[in-house]
């Protein structure tokens, strides 16, 4: 269970605390085992502790401790271990479990039009890749290859993946400050959307006159030869856009002759309560990119969803990898949308995500270290501060009520050092639900004196 909160030492005083007091003596040893074997980086190895069995909404360690997880590296939408899922993938398997990729199967050309269906107006061309940080660099090199130029503008504070293109247009120092020499080239970053205004509900022209989106314009004025504007549609953080945002640069884009990329890898298929987020903000990019949930948090499958007119690359390889056509990785992904789409689980997490925000805002409303309550959908969350004046993020407060969270059986991530970041499956159960919004709402209360 990888569950470091960001900004958290791997060694830090309360991970050992927690190891020390927690774990059997077995799981202690496999926990030693981890950090022997495996290269340490933040955020991951060494581990805090174990998993033995992952199932719906739940994580079992293998001292027989129980988790809801509320954090899921933002795979689990279905939940772990979905019975339709596995049982398809088992089938995929005795029936073809490899397809070399200068050869086309069945299974994967339905994939690859199932996303085209989904996706709206002419996005309808497909790639697919391992994971979501080859995808947006795949998107990237359509950018290039369709304008002829090479730059960017990307957002700091923005994740985009682990590779050497990803980490260059993120804007997370986590993924950026361990690299020594230069990233890529005419990678350029503006402030994202979440000044004072925007974060705590009061946008518009009316107050900040989205001056995070002429941020944008500018800088594709200025450089004149930008290819793409590559960026979330939501933050994970969470922070919701303004109102008008994503139009007010839609519209930038097309007066500068940038494209759109849309990084809905996070929050796809769903979890906003729209199939894509970007949705919620009247706009359509050039090319959008899914991954994580893809897979039915089981097989890794990434996709780069292009429009028609973009199918400008055949003449060389922008993506070229071993497993571009797995038939098992895509019939799990075949499987995980049918589940999405005959379950309503687009809808449900509209439902119940403005039921969790209406009852945290509620429940939290007269206490003075949270500085906010935000998200769409099912990923929502609770800004942690020392108080409301000041706004200053309380990071040690923050953590202290993610490890109270955790001792009583909830898993999830603290984001930007101070933010709980929620963020269950679309099939967690309403009573599930309410149970773990009671649990982080105690903790608040309890940390607040």
């Amino acid at each position: 269970m990888r569950t470091h909160t960001e900004g958290e030492s791997n060694t830090s005083e309360a991970r050992r605390d927690w190891v020390a007091r927690h774990p059997d003596a077995a799981t202690r040893e496999l926990l030693a085992r981890d950090a022997a074997a495996f290269l340490h980086q933040s955020l991951s190895s060494p581990c805090l502790n174990t998993v033995a069995k992952a199932d719906g909404i739940w994580l079992q360690d293998t001292s027989g401790r129980r988790y809801m997880d509320f954090h899921g590296n933002s795979v689990h939408h279905i939940g772990y271990a979905h019975p339709r899922v596995v049982a398809a993938i088992k089938a995929q398997i005795d029936d073809l479990s490899f397809s070399p990729r200068r050869f086309t199967n069945e299974v994967s050309v339905e994939l690859a039009e199932k996303l085209g269906e989904l996706a709206p107006d002419d996005l309808g061309k497909v790639l697919f890749t391992t994971g979501g940080s080859d995808a947006n660099e795949v998107a990237m090199k359509i950018a290039r290859a369709a304008t002829g130029r090479f730059k960017t503008v990307s957002f700091w504070d923005a994740f985009h993946g682990a590779g050497f293109g990803a980490s260059s247009v993120g804007g997370e120092a986590t993924f950026r400050s361990h690299i020594t020499g230069p990233l890529l080239p005419g990678a350029e970053h503006v402030a994202p959307f979440n000044c004072y205004r925007c974060a705590y509900g009061h946008p518009g022209p009316e107050t900040c006159g989205l001056a995070c989106a002429k941020m944008v314009e500018f800088v594709l004025e200025r450089e004149g030869d930008v290819a793409a504007v590559i960026a979330e549609p939501m933050r994970a953080v969470p922070v919701v856009p303004p109102p008008g945002y994503w139009r007010a640069v839609r519209e930038a884009c097309n007066r500068h002759g940038a494209l759109l990329i849309m990084d809905e890898i996070p929050t796809g298929l769903g979890k906003t309560g729209r199939m894509f987020a970007f949705e919620h903000d009247e706009v359509i990019p050039d090319i959008v990119t899914l991954g994580k949930a893809l897979g039915g948090g089981i097989l890794p499958i990434a996709a780069v969803i292009a429009r028609r007119d973009l199918d400008v690359c055949g003449d060389f390889a922008i993506g070229h990898y071993t497993h571009e056509k797995n038939p098992v990785t895509a019939r799990a992904a075949l499987e995980t949308i049918a589940i999405i789409r005959e379950e309503g689980l687009v809808e449900r997490a509209a439902v119940l995500g403005a039921h969790a925000l209406s009852r945290l805002r509620e429940a939290l409303r007269d206490v003075a270290i949270v500085g906010d309550v935000r998200g769409r959908g099912l990923m929502f969350g609770a800004e942690i501060v020392e108080d409301r004046e000041s706004r200053a993020p309380a990071p040690a407060r923050a953590e202290r009520i993610y490890y109270w969270c955790l001792e009583a059986g909830l898993s999830f991530k603290v984001s930007a050092g101070c933010v709980l970041t929620l963020s269950p499956p679309l099939t967690i159960g309403q009573d599930d639900l309410d149970r773990a919004l009671g649990i982080v709402a105690e903790a608040i209360w309890a940390e607040a004196g």
